[in-house]
This record gives C-alpha cells, sequence and structure tokens, in this order.
C-alpha cells in the first residue's frame, strides 16, 4: 500500500466510489470512519496505539511511523 497521506478530494473519491452520502462536510477523521465502516472494517482511524494493521489504507495520515 502507498504510505503517501491521503487529500481530503482523494477520502470524498473513495466515499463516493462506496455510494456514501451527506459527506462532503464530514471532518478527515469522520470521513475515513466513514469509509472503514462501508468497506466492513471497525472504524479505528486514530484510536489504536502502536497499532500493527498493515497493509492499511490510512497508515500514513493515522501513524507517526
Amino acid at each position: 500500500m502507498s504510505t503517501k497521506k491521503l487529500t481530503k478530494k482523494d477520502l470524498l473519491d473513495l466515499a463516493k466510489g462506496l455510494d456514501l452520502k451527506g459527506i462532503s462536510k464530514l471532518k478527515k477523521d469522520e470521513l475515513i470512519h466513514s469509509i472503514q465502516i462501508a468497506e466492513g472494517h471497525a472504524p479505528c482511524f486514530l484510536t489504536i496505539e502502536n497499532c500493527a494493521v498493515s497493509p492499511c489504507l490510512f497508515r500514513a495520515d493515522c501513524q507517526n511511523d
């Protein structure tokens, strides 16, 4: 997976691809949580210290490694 941080546009494009509605005014972390839930994952972004989940699309934004 890429280690680049995702822009809000990147996240909005992902969310639209998942047919999520009412997402344009969400904060970045809320948007990522919505995407995680829509993909069937736990909304863990910024909630796990020392996360070992890899690959993760949101890792560059979530972890300082």
